[in-house]
């Protein structure tokens, strides 16, 4: 990410990879937030948000609808309600994963970037390689701020499929 790009954020409620995305584009660049639930609005105009599910094809649209142009970058920090049952809270969040992915592949320029968190479990290799088929660089990463028991991980996928991505 990098001033004067457009970013979307998925599950972006309470805001912080807003605001931190908002900071690096600065006033040329562009961040749609996403979430279902109601965010503080932002002062700056370069900052919208849509209050939808991600898993439904009309919030998809309004995406597409809203981006000023093809997006340099898709964050994901969506994470379903965690019921207490370790394999189903793994699944539920593979799967937004997997929707947050989606969208990624249509609203992403060529080139475009990919972060996605996850959490581990069995799932996990088989996202990772659905990841690996449209990204150049893919890299599991367990940021610092994260607790060390935490399951909680970020899939990184750098350089959107492309005949450019070989150049370089």
């Amino acid at each position: 990410m990098k001033e004067g790009d457009v970013v979307v954020d998925l599950g972006a409620a309470p805001g912080g990879w807003t605001q931190a995305s908002r900071r690096i584009v600065g006033p040329r660049g562009f961040v749609l937030s996403v979430d279902l639930k109601p965010m503080e609005p932002f002062e700056e105009r370069n900052v919208k948000t849509i209050i939808g599910d991600i898993t439904e094809e009309e919030t998809v649209n309004q995406i597409l609808e809203i981006l000023p142009r093809k997006a340099d970058v898709v964050v994901s920090d969506a994470s379903p309600n965690i019921s207490g049952i370790w394999e189903l809270d793994h699944a539920r969040q593979i799967d937004l994963a997997q929707k947050a992915l989606e969208i990624a592949l249509k609203v992403l320029r060529p080139r475009g970037n990919f972060f996605v968190k996850v959490f581990q479990g069995d799932l996990l290799e088989d996202f990772v390689g659905k990841v690996k088929q449209h990204f150049k660089d893919v890299r599991v990463i367990k940021p610092k701020a994260s607790r060390a028991k935490s399951a909680e991980l970020f899939v990184l996928g750098l350089c959107l499929k492309t005949s450019e991505c070989s150049k370089n």
